[in-house]
């Protein structure tokens, strides 16, 4: 039986510095919701940074959907990432830029390995 991809970090950041000597990550500015004075407001630049493991050697895909209503999720964010071994820890940085919220509240966030689930969570935007 194929093991199923296990999510071993999930981190809303500023920033991810790679160190080019020893391939370390450094996690900058670490953040869980977002307050604004007006809405809409537009969230200029953020990383959404996930590391995954049991991941089955090849090709995968991961999508990120959001939405404020959890039954809806429009995608944001789609890309291919490959894996090695099962065993690796694989470290995906995603880039998200000019995000707009409509409206204060709880935004769904729904992360998909090949569609399938990995992790439902939320983001709050605050007034």
């Amino acid at each position: 039986m194929q093991s199923k991809p296990q999510l071993l970090a999930w981190l809303t950041c500023d920033g991810v510095h790679i160190d080019p000597g020893s391939g370390k990550h450094t996690i900058l500015g670490i953040f869980s919701n977002i307050q604004a004075r007006q809405f809409p407001v537009t969230h200029p630049f953020m990383i959404w940074f996930l590391t995954i493991t049991d991941c089955a050697p090849g090709e995968h895909k991961l999508r990120i959907a959001m939405s404020l209503d959890a039954t809806n999720p429009q995608p944001l964010l789609e890309r291919p990432f490959e894996s090695q071994s099962p065993l690796h820890r694989i470290n995906l940085i995603n880039e998200i830029r000019n995000l707009t919220f409509p409206q204060p509240g709880e935004y769904s966030l729904l992360i998909e390995i090949d569609d399938e689930p990995l992790l439902a969570t939320s983001l709050t935007v605050t007034n």
